[in-house]
């Protein structure tokens, strides 16, 4: 199967076109145009699993279209999406802050998601995703240091309630390093399809390693790249995998 893992920010651009004619004005410009590049760079790879960070559900910027809906009507994908902020939260009072979510899209049948919420941070979503025999986690954790190692904390919590395979993909925010994750690997038994450390971040020039897909031990890991696509601030990650469990009839699913 194959993963993409993806923070298309909102589809608003990256570098010259999302910094003029003034810094950061391109967060608030019609991203259209180049939302229709994301999606056919989406559609080009073909993925079983598309995890997006950072897209916007239905505001001025999409002509209040959800960009994952487009993606699942375009594309051929079951979708759970929603946005990354508590429902009491101030922020889903804010216009265009309400809209931002994230969002799981997969050509298998989902037999179970939920929508859980970290005790700390602005960003406080987890979308947990139940395939037949994987469960997806997609997060976008916070900002700051203490708040990321408190949130990292009650994912550990909901990886160990959980009895498939674990699958935990998105934008981790670890400005100090991929060692920040050290302790949650170690907790949680996961480890990083990304072996070589590969940085995703920024595109133009990566040198971050922020977006993160990690595995538990009954996911043998095929192949995994970042391709070179600057779409956005963040480059997007591609996971080929499978998990190893034995099917009655011998065979991997």
């Amino acid at each position: 199967m194959r993963l993409l893992l993806y923070n298309i920010r909102y589809g608003t651009g990256h570098q010259n076109g999302y910094h003029l004619p003034l810094p950061f004005s391109g967060f608030f410009k019609n991203s259209t145009a180049n939302f229709r590049r994301i999606l056919n760079f989406i559609g080009s790879m073909n993925p079983d699993i598309v995890a997006l960070v950072e897209v916007d559900t239905g505001s001025y910027r999409t002509g209040h279209l959800c960009q994952g809906q487009t993606i699942a009507d375009t594309l051929g994908y079951n979708l759970v999406v929603e946005p990354k902020y508590k429902n009491n939260s101030f922020a889903r009072k804010v216009p265009v802050l309400k809209q931002q979510g994230n969002a799981i899209l997969t050509k298998q049948s989902v037999e179970h998601y939920h929508f859980h919420y970290f005790e700390e941070g602005m960003k406080k979503l987890v979308i947990q995703t139940d395939l037949k025999a994987v469960a997806l986690f997609i997060v976008h954790l916070s900002l700051k240091y203490r708040h990321r190692q408190n949130q990292l904390e009650q994912l550990h919590a909901l990886v160990k309630e959980t009895d498939k395979e674990i699958i935990i993909a998105g934008d981790f925010n670890t400005f100090w390093g991929s060692r920040e994750l050290n302790l949650f690997l170690a907790a949680t038994d996961l480890h990083n399809a990304n072996l070589g450390n590969a940085p995703s971040h920024p595109s133009h020039a990566p040198r971050r390693q922020i977006d993160f897909i990690l595995h538990s031990s009954g996911i043998r890991i095929d192949n995994f790249y970042i391709p070179d696509v600057r779409l956005s601030d963040h480059s997007p990650l591609i996971c080929d995998f499978s998990c190893m469990l034995t099917e009655p009839n011998g065979s991997l699913t």
